[in-house]
């Protein structure tokens, strides 16, 4: 097998080894895709300054997020659906999250369960959630985040109503995976997926099944969200969330300024800085470009974390020099899922590891905690 060196050999062996309706659910944003593209393109458009002859010994790369100790500055963000990435996808993902010491979030749209999870690792984990219709339901889950020690809920605010994927349209995805001749077919050619699936805990949406009325004949993310997801959320189901959830909070899904200050203002211990991974408006600015703005405005008052795009350890050093307290990975752990299992979102938590470590040490930076402005030319603007 060839080297595994960076996020893109990772991408690459994922898109071999997944079959193409679950690789395009990963790996596209909604419409033209012109936010998806953004978010590298601004990400790349920031220079680095690097700096010669100062003392970059005994480098530390650990922070804290949402006041937990982290030997580095990710954490794992939610992806829907990743146990159909590989089987057991997320169990996968959250213990190699956990063995590298860095949170690991579960989405609402998983695969396996929040029990699941919780039954098959050995520390807390953070959940995702999503305010849906049925106020009664969601309840309902954040109670059995509670109930499974959960340490954190982020609470994702951008999807009210669902950006149309052109892939997944046309790729008839679905949950468990479709039957159409064109998908049983590019199933057949992945035999190592197959499997892993097949002895995977479950086929379809774990915190669904079983729990909402009429869920056994819904198949996709599109239809559930056409019926459950609410266009009335305001910020006053965020108070509503607050009130029953004991533990830290975070509002992931922020892009403006006068939005942030409302969730400075809301009692969350975070925010997350997030365009959706350019898979909601299309057109809305890149997370990256949004975040100086926001961390300027609201960073003395909530932390901020910041999510979209990151594929390497020299975008980790972009977003903390911006502003970010730490970053949230999606598409880079997901495509190291797909390609290799645990031991791919391993490689990919190593990969973005090492080159921060080796960006810091070229940028004149002993501690994570001293990145700022100054690592950039021009300060990245």
């Amino acid at each position: 097998m060839t080297a595994i060196t960076c996020i893109e050999d990772l991408r690459q062996l994922a898109r071999r080894k997944v079959p193409r309706a679950f690789f395009d659910y990963v790996e596209a944003g909604s419409y033209a895709q012109q936010t998806l593209r953004a978010n590298r393109v601004d990400l790349e458009r920031i220079k680095l300054r690097q700096r010669v002859l100062v003392d970059v010994d005994n480098r530390d790369l650990g922070t804290t997020i949402a006041g937990e100790k982290v030997p580095l500055p990710i954490a794992l963000g939610p992806v829907a659906m990743i146990g159909l990435e590989h089987g057991n996808g997320e169990i996968l993902a959250c213990r190699a999250a956990q063995a590298a010491g860095i949170p690991f979030t579960l989405s609402t749209m998983s695969i396996c369960s929040i029990e699941d999870v919780a039954g098959a690792v050995e520390k807390p984990f953070w959940f995702q959630l999503y305010v849906m219709r049925d106020r009664g339901f969601v309840r309902s889950l954040i109670e059995r985040a509670i109930a499974a020690k959960c340490s954190a809920l982020v609470l994702t605010v951008d999807l009210q109503v669902l950006g149309q994927r052109h892939c997944d349209v046309r790729n008839g995805l679905a949950v468990p995976p479709s039957l159409k001749f064109g998908n049983l077919v590019n199933m057949a050619t992945k035999p190592a997926w197959v499997l892993s699936v097949l002895r995977g805990k479950r086929w379809t949406f774990g915190n669904l099944a079983g729990h909402v009325k009429g869920m056994e004949g819904v198949t996709s993310l599109a239809q559930w969200t056409a019926t459950q997801f609410d266009p009335t959320l305001n910020w006053k189901d965020v108070d509503w969330v607050r009130s029953i959830w004991p533990g830290k909070l975070i509002i992931k899904g922020i892009l403006d300024v006068e939005d942030a200050r409302l969730a400075a203002n809301s009692g969350a211990t975070a925010l997350v800085v997030s365009n959706h991974g350019g898979r909601q408006l299309d057109g809305a600015s890149s997370s990256i470009s949004a975040l100086p703005r926001i961390a300027d405005a609201v960073g003395s008052d909530i932390e901020v974390l910041f999510d979209g795009g990151i594929r390497s350890g020299q975008d980790v050093v972009r977003a903390l020099a911006l502003g970010a307290r730490a970053c949230m990975i999606g598409r880079s752990f997901a495509y190291g899922l797909g390609a290799m299992g645990q031991a791919g979102v391993t490689a990919a938590i190593d990969i973005i590891r090492q080159e921060l470590d080796v960006t810091m040490a070229l940028t004149g930076t002993r501690r994570v905690i001293d990145i700022d402005r100054r690592v950039l030319v021009d300060d990245g603007r």
